[in-house]
């Protein structure tokens, strides 16, 4: 098993800046049209608006920050900025909690078309939800290795896991928690919003370790998109009787 303490001094060094970074929202007091003229004047957030932002999304389950806000703005198909306007106060005020497409049973979904993923409770209910990165569809030659970027749909457990880094031959992997022929669900410095890795789920490295506690080998994950969805219920009900 890799750990941190196996790499370089530069490359630990780099990880405790990736860490350093904190998740702030970026205030923006109106937007422009597409023709490029402002918009009316909106008034700026004020630090309590941001708070309650804040607060709301967590109870939604998003978490809080930046992270939290781009996980919402991906859920809700708004443009995913990371930054806060009135309209999407407005939207987190109004917003109801995500919902899974699958209910009564703990597992994990990840939504290709939106990128997010989506962790539920034994009931099936949405405690938890980030955005993601995944595979991007397109044909890779890189390092030795070449094959087409592509997230599987279908339903799948989690078989194998691994504490602290790994490094692949395509690159770093925090935590991963592999679901499928050594595709994993990882955390990465990189979670751009559109799909952009060679086939794994990339989440924010904050959210690593939590993800891959929630994670035990054996747990369900749902992957689909808007032309495929695969129930795995049966498989739930099939462990309640072991």
């Amino acid at each position: 098993m890799l750990t941190l303490r196996t790499f370089t001094p530069a490359l630990t060094l780099a990880v405790v800046v990736l860490f350093a970074s904190t998740y702030s929202y970026a205030i923006t007091p109106g937007q422009k049209t597409k023709g490029g003229k402002p918009r009316a004047h909106t008034a700026a957030l004020t630090r309590a608006e941001v708070k309650l932002a804040d607060a709301r999304l967590a109870e939604l389950g998003y978490g809080k920050g930046r992270t939290a806000l781009i996980a919402f703005q991906k859920y809700e198909g708004r443009d995913a900025t990371g930054k806060l306007s009135r309209a999407d106060l407005e939207a987190i005020n109004n917003a109801s909690a995500p919902v899974a497409k699958d209910a009564g049973y703990k597992h994990v979904e990840v939504d290709l078309d939106r990128q997010v993923l989506l962790l539920t409770d034994d009931d099936g209910v949405v405690t938890k939800v980030l955005p993601v990165s995944t595979g991007n569809n397109k044909n890779y030659n890189e390092k030795g290795m070449s094959g087409l970027a592509y997230t599987p749909r279908g339903r799948f457990r989690i078989y194998a896991k691994i504490s602290g880094w790994r490094k692949s031959p395509l690159g770093l992997l925090y935590y991963p928690s592999y679901f499928s022929d050594g595709l994993a669900i990882h955390g990465n410095s990189s979670v751009p919003n559109s799909p952009a890795s060679h086939g794994c789920i990339r989440i924010p490295n904050s959210a690593a370790i939590e993800m891959s506690r929630q994670m035990p080998v054996g747990t369900i994950l749902l992957i689909y998109d808007n032309q495929s969805f695969v129930s795995a219920r049966a498989w739930a009900e099939a462990d309640k009787q072991k």
